[in-house]
C-alpha cells in the first residue's frame, strides 16, 4: 500500500500518517525531512539532488506513507501512490491546532522536528493563508490527473479514513 497525504499546516497530515503507519506497519516519511537535514543546533537545507534522491529512495519501497505540502518535485510520489488523501480541514480548526501544537511544543510536551520559535509560530499562519490562496488550487488542479485515487477529506477522523482501505 502506498499512500500520499496532502494538506496545510495543522490539517492533521503527520498525525494521520503516523496512525496509518502504525496501523498497517509500514514506513512513514515527511516531505519536510527530504528538504531538511535535522540537527539539534539547527536544520540545514538539503541540495535539490539530495532531496530528490531521498524521495526516490522512499518511493522505491514496496509500501509507504508520504505526507507533506510540497508540490511539483513530489509529483513522482503522487504518480506512484495507490491512494492520495487531501486533508481539507476548515481553517479555524487548523488555526486552533497550530496554537495547541506550538503551546505543547514550547512546554516540551510534544516533540518538534524544528525549534518551536515564536517566528515559526507566526509563519504557520502565513503558510496557511498561502496554502488556501495558492497551493490548494494547484493541488486540486493537479489531482484531476489522479482522479480515481484521490479522496478529498474534511476530517482527520482515523476510523473513517481507515475504512477507505
Amino acid at each position: 500500500m502506498k499512500i500520499y497525504i496532502v494538506g496545510s499546516v495543522g490539517s492533521g497530515k503527520t498525525t494521520l500518517a503516523r496512525h496509518l503507519a502504525n496501523h498497517y506497519n509500514i514506513p512513514h516519511f515527511e516531505t519536510d525531512n527530504f528538504v531538511w537535514t535535522r540537527r539539534p543546533e539547527g536544520d540545514i537545507r538539503n541540495s535539490e539532488e539530495k532531496r530528490d534522491d531521498l524521495l526516490k529512495d522512499a518511493i522505491r519501497l514496496e509500501q509507504w506513507i508520504i505526507e507533506g505540502v510540497h508540490i511539483q518535485w513530489t509529483d513522482s510520489a503522487l504518480e506512484a501512490a495507490d491512494h492520495i488523501l487531501f486533508l481539507d480541514v476548515p481553517v479555524a480548526i487548523r488555526h486552533w491546532r497550530i496554537i495547541k501544537r506550538f503551546t505543547r511544543q514550547a512546554l516540551g510536551l510534544e516533540k518538534a522536528n524544528y525549534q518551536p520559535t515564536f517566528s515559526i509560530f507566526l509563519k504557520m499562519f502565513q503558510w496557511t493563508r498561502y496554502f488556501e490562496k495558492q497551493m490548494k488550487p494547484e493541488f486540486l488542479k493537479k489531482f484531476n490527473t489522479y482522479d480515481k485515487k484521490v479522496a478529498l477529506l474534511s476530517t482527520s477522523d482515523f476510523r473513517k479514513i481507515i475504512a477507505l482501505f
